[in-house]
């Protein structure tokens, strides 16, 4: 169906014949544009991922001509059409899993992700993952943006807890996308790390990229490391550990594992990254019986998502959701906190 599409640089031409198996836009672009996919992906009801595909297919026409390229050009008086078949019925499979909702409006919300449950389905986790419990709690969201992720625009790992935000509308999701692109998403976290660091507060500033001898693991040696930055200050300082609250300026891979391992002080319970039991043997004397204490109680990453701010789609109002410290994490703060440093 052609539908109606304002903003600027696009004029649009209903072409008034109306398709139930697919999408059709007909546009006329107004000022040159440096990529076709981008200037589509800000004016039309769709999100990124289906242009580029559209794009790919060949379901993209300039002047008639179509393009195979999301990249290129397009010049100012461009007449463009973009149609694309109708989304197919998800096979993906709803499933009753406890997932609070924090926040919500009518275009995205933020739920209180757990410790331990995977967000995609993937090999080894096809079902019962984040995505499953989205689809039983707002079937609505189905197929938006990508169609295996059911509307997220974002994921976290999967012992890490805390804020996770979906999106309910093709529209809801672009506009949320390109806020994590141009990364004015705030995104807060909060960890436990081994040790002492050597300020109250600072900035870790290294690229991040796979590790070269690990591709399961995240390094800042790496030969095609990308800008990581995430800025620090401790919030208590324990015997054998640290609470620290974190704000991603970026968000690669692992980014605050890698930064706080690298750094010398892993997160608690994180046995990828060095944070594990047997971090306990580098104390003595008392603070070591302390230090075994708090690894039996880091079962997992004693990492959480803390916060998101961000721009609610259809009002631009600025929002912060923050999810509560799981009972997890409490007790480790409630263990650590009974050996002040």
């Amino acid at each position: 169906m052609d539908l109606p599409v304002q903003g600027p640089g696009l004029k649009s031409h209903a072409r008034g014949d109306e398709r139930d198996e697919s999408e059709r836009y007909s546009v006329r672009l107004i000022d040159a544009a440096a990529r076709i996919d981008k200037a589509l992906a800000a004016l039309v009801p769709l999100s990124r991922t289906r242009i580029v595909r559209a794009i790919e297919s060949g379901a993209v026409r300039v002047n008639g001509e179509p393009v195979r390229r999301a990249s290129d050009p397009v010049a100012a008086g461009s007449e463009i059409v973009i149609e694309v078949p109708a989304k197919s019925e998800t096979s993906l499979v709803p499933a009753e899993i406890a997932l609070p909702i924090l926040w919500e409006d009518a275009d995205c919300l933020v739920v209180d992700k757990p410790a331990g449950l995977v967000v995609h389905p993937a090999p080894g986790h096809p079902s019962d993952t984040v995505v499953n419990a989205l689809l039983y709690l707002r079937p609505e969201i189905a197929g938006v943006g990508d169609e295996r992720k059911a509307g997220l625009v974002h994921r976290l790992d999967m012992d890490t807890s805390g804020c996770l935000l979906a999106a309910k509308s093709d529209g809801a999701h672009e506009a949320l996308s390109r806020q994590f692109a141009a990364r004015t998403v705030g995104k807060t976290y909060w960890a436990f790390a081994w040790g002492r660091l050597s300020a109250d507060a600072g900035v870790f500033d290294a690229p991040i990229g796979r590790a070269t001898s690990d591709r399961q693991r995240m390094s800042s040696r790496t030969r095609r490391g990308r800008s990581a930055i995430t800025r620090w200050h401790v919030r208590e300082r324990y015997a054998v550990a640290e609470w620290l609250e974190l704000a991603l300026e970026t968000g690669r891979t692992h980014q605050i594992r890698v930064h706080l391992a690298e750094a010398g002080h892993p997160v608690l319970g994180d046995t990828r990254y060095g944070g594990g039991p047997s971090r306990a043997r580098g104390f003595h004397g008392p603070q070591q019986a302390w230090a075994r204490e708090a690894a039996a109680l880091a079962t997992r990453q004693a990492l959480h998502a803390r916060a998101l701010e961000f721009d609610r789609p259809a009002t631009g109002e600025r929002v912060r959701v923050e999810a509560p410290l799981p009972d997890d994490l409490e007790a480790l703060r409630a263990a650590l906190r009974r050996h002040p440093a």
